[in-house]
């Protein structure tokens, strides 16, 4: 059970310290099969591919007219290789990157979860309950210790205690609830390491 009762620290937080199983999480999924006959070297894209995500991963606000330029191509033909792009899920969404700073949430922390029981049913609860947190940025099945590393932000640690005494801790079968506070940002992108 977890113990409510410790506050979450600037540090290290440990909660009821006792041993768990781990749960190993699903093979990552596989790459798109490449169509037969095409020459197409990475993940079934071309060279011409590749440069369109790189530079729209950049920036995705950019026209078609402005894609094809920087790439070196048309703009129909690079309008349709977009659209195929987005059709065959290599882009998911366009969204905007949003500064956490300006929008006054500058806590953001690390955190590892240890569960009682990593059956189905725990899994299934945590991952359901975690995602309706909007402080939750991201929630990492993990290997070894713990079984899941979440990053979340916050305007303060004030506001962090509240989220983690007010919804996190009364996540059922938490046996251990670890915090980490980011002191500095040293690198954040969205951008993927892909090759041209």
């Amino acid at each position: 059970m977890l113990n409510v009762n410790k506050m979450p620290t600037t540090n290290l937080d440990s909660h009821a310290p006792h041993p768990s199983t781990t749960w190993y999480g699903p093979p990552a999924p596989t790459s798109p099969r490449q169509h037969e006959g095409e020459s197409r070297p990475v993940a079934g894209l071309d060279r011409i591919d590749l440069k369109i995500l790189a530079v729209l991963q950049e920036d995705g606000s950019l026209s078609a007219a402005e894609v094809a330029e920087a790439v070196g191509l048309s703009q129909s033909p690079c309008w349709r290789r977009i659209q195929r792009l987005k059709e065959e899920g290599y882009i998911s969404k366009t969204v905007a990157v949003l500064n956490r700073y300006k929008l006054e949430l500058r806590a953001q922390l690390f955190v590892h979860i240890k569960i009682v029981s990593n059956d189905k049913h725990n899994l299934q609860e945590f991952s359901q309950a975690v995602r309706s947190f909007p402080e939750v940025m991201e929630c990492h099945v993990v290997l070894g210790v713990y079984d899941f590393l979440l990053r979340v932000v916050a305007a303060d640690m004030d506001a962090y205690h509240k989220f983690f005494y007010d919804k996190l801790s009364k996540i059922p079968n938490i046996r251990e609830v670890n915090s980490f506070v980011a002191v500095s940002e040293i690198k954040s992108t969205t951008a993927l390491p892909i090759r041209r």
